[in-house]
């Protein structure tokens, strides 16, 4: 307290200079109008830029949340387009696969391998999740891979770039099927093999799950026919696939389970008894 008495005292001219200044200032605008304008418009600037500032801080602290709720919009529309039996023309999904039901759960990737011979990505939802083995995994763009193998709270994912991996897929234009595989060189290509020779198959043609499992419903979007050439029988084509998704930079998913798996594997099983 003694300093700030000996602060008065010391700038006491100063300090006095400032409160008669405040003083006619404050007398002038309250009785000019020009000068009052002046000063509300600056107060406003000042004022604005200052709200303005605390409110994209705000926002930017907000990202994570905004982020997680639209995750969980994104996964309600998902499910909707994988339970409704009408056809929307997309490159990335086609919804005429819709005889069986999916519930789908969203997930982080803590870990992705894009380089190795057989890569795997590591999710944040697990057995406490009810996640199983063989769920499909999946972005907006198209596939990801097939849940390998779960723990309490996480779970891997055999990646689409994995030389154990294989789908069912097929040509979108004309419904051929083919074996999805990838030959362990680029992350960015996969390879579509036994297509037969008579399908007409054109650069830029979408490739897209087949449907002849029960881990994806069929018109999952995979990728672009990029280059294709007649195996050495004559027989087949195999066809490089370009993938719609970045497999080196994947950050949220889709979990899909097909809620009717066990009811169609009770049937084939009894049928091939």
């Amino acid at each position: 307290m003694q300093q700030i008495f000996n602060f008065v005292i010391r700038n006491k001219t100063f300090l006095l200079f400032l409160l008669l200044f405040s003083i006619a200032l404050a007398l002038t605008i309250q009785s000019h109008s020009y000068h009052r304008s002046k000063f509300i418009n600056s107060a406003n600037f000042l004022t604005g830029g200052v709200y303005g500032t605390m409110n994209s801080v705000d926002q930017y602290f907000n990202l994570k949340t905004e982020n997680e709720i639209l995750a969980e919009e994104n996964k309600r529309l998902r499910e909707q387009l994988l339970n409704i039996n009408r056809t929307v023309d997309s490159s990335y999904i086609d919804t005429t696969y819709s005889k069986s039901k999916y519930r789908i759960t969203t997930a982080e990737v803590y870990k992705n391998s894009y380089s190795l011979t057989n890569n795997y990505l590591t999710l944040n939802k697990g057995k406490n999740d009810s996640i199983k083995r063989d769920f499909g995994v999946m972005t907006s763009n198209g596939i990801i891979g097939i849940i390998d193998n779960t723990s309490k709270n996480y779970s891997t994912v055999l990646s689409i770039l994995n030389t154990r991996s294989r789908i069912n897929a097929k040509i979108k234009a004309t419904n051929h099927i083919g074996s999805l595989k990838w030959n362990g060189e680029s992350p960015i290509y996969v390879q579509l093999e036994d297509v037969s020779q008579f399908a007409p198959v054109k650069v830029g043609d979408t490739i897209q799950t087949g449907g002849e499992s029960s881990i994806f419903p069929k018109g999952i979007g995979i990728g672009t026919i990029d280059s294709f050439e007649t195996d050495i029988g004559g027989d087949t084509y195999t066809i490089q696939v370009k993938l719609f998704n970045d497999m080196t930079n994947v950050g949220k998913v889709y979990i899909l389970e097909n809620l009717d798996k066990n009811e169609i594997q009770d049937l084939e099983n009894s049928s091939d008894e």
